[in-house]
């Protein structure tokens, strides 16, 4: 299957699992992350979406886990990105972010791409095993 028509087939899918990841910077947003700790809320949270992440995929047996999930890991970058530009001035009076840097861009899509990656080397690796 081509790259074009597994983007077309999962196009909602990709968006809805990228959107379902900004869980965890609107969690940071509210303060829900203050309560239970920065460090282990971020964690918590990435173990959490990734859980949701891997469900999906498997329950719905997505043929190319991979490629959704890498392309859902962009599209929460690039959700990320946008909310931030627009949030950050908004609630600190100042642009920060990624936006503010070309490399952080970068970055940013690199982390969510290999994150989803590595979900969608578990998905597959999951529906393998359930073939058998």
């Amino acid at each position: 299957m081509t790259l074009s028509k597994v983007l077309k087939d999962n196009f909602l899918l990709i968006l809805g699992l990228g959107a379902l990841a900004l869980i965890r910077p609107l969690m940071k947003m509210i303060g829900f992350m203050d309560i239970i700790g920065q460090q282990f809320g971020a964690i918590l949270m990435t173990i959490l979406i990734s859980l949701a992440w891997l469900v999906i995929v498997v329950k719905r047996k997505v043929p190319n886990p991979i490629t959704v999930l890498v392309f859902s890991g962009m599209s929460y970058a690039l959700f990320v990105i946008i909310l931030s530009g627009i949030l950050s001035p908004i609630l600190l009076g100042n642009l920060q972010g990624p936006l503010t840097n070309p490399l952080a861009i970068v970055s940013v899509f690199i982390t969510n791409a290999i994150w989803g990656f590595v979900i969608g080397g578990i998905a597959k690796a999951i529906g393998r095993v359930q073939r058998w």
